[in-house]
């Protein structure tokens, strides 16, 4: 009998998608599994010892700036996909924020050929609504999808012609993509730095009011119903945005939204201690929307963790607070701190942990992953008691932008498999 390529041994094999729940081993060949059981009596050319380690299917992170082309002082393909390896990530989606913007195949097809060169995990490239991001005029939506994009995004610019988003959304629902929005009505929101609230008005910053998310919640939730359209809020951060959610999920409206592990875990009370890593958009909310979202995210009305993971160089963030760069670096902690915070404390299922990182983001963005027989091998192994500090001086990212800087943690990703190869550690 030939040998397997790899076999992963004796961990706990979880996918709550096939109610998979147990000690085994999983045998991959030629890219795809081949086998689940205990004791597979087949050996391998390789073989992974996860005794005490959860075999889970792999995690994507479906918002991500790579920042290549045109930002590579702050992050490129290369390194940008190898911390996502590190974190535990088997692929990501890239926001189209470039210079150029990806708003034509042209560009599409750079960041794919790109990534075939340098990442060692899929590289899902996300095509802007309007050319240039501008919100003028639309982009060429139909060329992007047969280049490989699986999404459309004008990203931090919310599209605010409500035509032309009412266009797109009937372009994407041809194409079967899902309309990715940041949402933010740009005059509410004109000048903002941070959460509008007693916080702002202390530290005598302008502020960003909630009710620019939830404006544009709410119109892309009518928008949905009337076009048929999937639209998937990015980085929800308010509970009333996600009551929006709540009300247009009862009315079959298919909406759905994501949430950073900085907007469940942080509030707007660290702008006074943390600074510019505190700068995000949408920005830290009160304590009462990040519980909110915990709650919301721990009941499956929320649907996926995305880390929004925005590198940007020294010089963009060491600036007085109004003039820094907004966003931070996610890519590296995100998994280690939804494990120690938030699944360890009893405040997330491992199942809920799972279908936001790995199974939800999949199904949006119509990619296959899971661990049955056939499936592609894309793996995630997490070793829940591996203890780490964060240090932004260990990142694979070109950037340091966290505010999770000396966090102690307890759960980590240890190995990361894409397509069948080991792709983290690098040097196995």
């Amino acid at each position: 009998m030939p040998a397997m390529d790899l076999i992963i041994r004796r961990g706990r094999v979880f996918d709550p998608a096939r109610k998979l729940d147990m000690i085994a081993d999983l045998g991959i060949e030629n890219g795809r599994i081949a086998e689940i059981a205990p004791g597979l009596a087949q050996r391998a050319v390789e073989e992974i010892d996860a005794a005490g380690l959860l075999v889970l299917p792999g995690f994507i992170d479906m918002h991500v700036h790579l920042r290549e082309p045109g930002g590579e002082e702050a992050e490129t393909i290369e390194s940008g996909t190898r911390a996502a390896a590190k974190g535990g990530f088997t692929a990501v989606a890239c926001m189209p924020n470039t210079r150029p913007v990806n708003d034509c195949e042209e560009v599409t097809r750079m960041i794919r050929d790109r990534a075939r060169m340098v990442s060692p995990i899929p590289v899902y490239p996300i095509g802007a609504i309007t050319a240039g991001s501008l919100g003028e005029t639309p982009a060429r939506i139909g060329a992007m999808v047969k280049a490989g994009i699986v999404a459309v995004s004008d990203d931090g610019r919310s599209v605010q012609n409500n035509r032309l988003m009412r266009q797109a959304m009937e372009q994407a629902r041809e194409f079967d993509i899902p309309v990715i929005d940041h949402c933010e009505d740009k005059d509410l929101a004109a000048g903002g730095c941070m959460n509008e609230g007693e916080v702002s008005a202390a530290l005598k910053l302008r502020g960003i009011p909630a009710a620019a998310e939830e404006i544009q919640v709410a119109r892309n939730a009518i928008l949905a119903r009337l076009t048929g359209a999937r639209v998937h809020i990015a980085h929800l951060s308010t509970r009333r945005a996600l009551e929006i959610v709540r009300s247009a999920r009862r009315d079959r409206i298919a909406i759905t939204c994501e949430v950073t592990p900085h907007h469940l875990l942080l509030s707007e009370e660290l702008v006074r201690t943390l600074g510019t890593n505190a700068k995000m958009n949408p920005p830290l909310r009160t304590r009462a929307d990040a519980d909110a979202l915990v709650e919301g995210l721990g009941s499956g009305l929320i649907d996926v963790i995305a880390t929004d993971h925005a590198p940007h160089t020294q010089q963009d963030k060491m600036l007085e607070f109004d003039r820094a760069s907004f966003g931070v670096v996610g890519i590296e902690t995100a998994v280690s701190l939804v494990l120690d915070r938030l699944v360890r404390p009893g405040l997330l299922s491992l199942e809920r942990m799972v279908e936001a990182f790995a199974l939800n983001p999949a199904r949006i963005l119509k990619v296959k992953r899971g661990l049955g027989p056939g499936d592609p091998a894309d793996i995630t192994i997490i070793d829940p008691e591996c203890e780490w500090e964060v240090r932004s001086a260990d990142f694979l990212s070109r950037s340091r932008n966290t505010p999770f800087e000396g966090w102690k943690l307890r759960g980590s990703a240890v190995t990361t498999i894409a397509g069948g190869k080991v792709v983290w550690p690098a040097n196995r």
